[in-house]
């Protein structure tokens, strides 16, 4: 892999895991892979919360990745079709949802608080 601009992904602001809110990478074949995207939303609100610890958690519970939300609340990951629970904790309150995905993007909200 080529150490280009071009190639290399955004980082997010203090963290290792890439921004968030950035475009999915060039090379991302959506028949074979599979990503979990969506936004964090404060209960009552619905404002998008940034800064949100978002963990990904596998069939049985155990933590498989977290990212941080971007500005705008949104968090992705990259995982294996199948079922998983993404949880949030945030300033605003936790929350949590399982999904269920497959090969390409499933798009998911999660609203954290009361």
């Amino acid at each position: 892999m080529s150490s280009s601009a071009a190639t290399t992904p955004a980082t997010a602001a203090g963290c290792g895991a890439p921004d968030q809110s950035a475009s999915l990478p060039v090379g991302v074949d959506l028949t074979k892979e599979t990503v979990i995207t969506g936004v964090v939303k404060a209960a009552g609100s619905g404002d998008l919360v940034a800064g949100a610890y978002v963990r990904l958690l596998d069939g049985s519970g155990e933590f498989a990745a977290e990212v941080v939300s971007s500005p705008e609340g949104v968090f992705r990951f990259f995982a294996a079709p199948g079922s998983w629970t993404v949880r949030a904790l945030s300033r605003h309150g936790n929350g949590e949802v399982t999904v269920a995905a497959e090969r390409g993007v499933t798009e998911v909200t999660l609203t954290v608080g009361d």
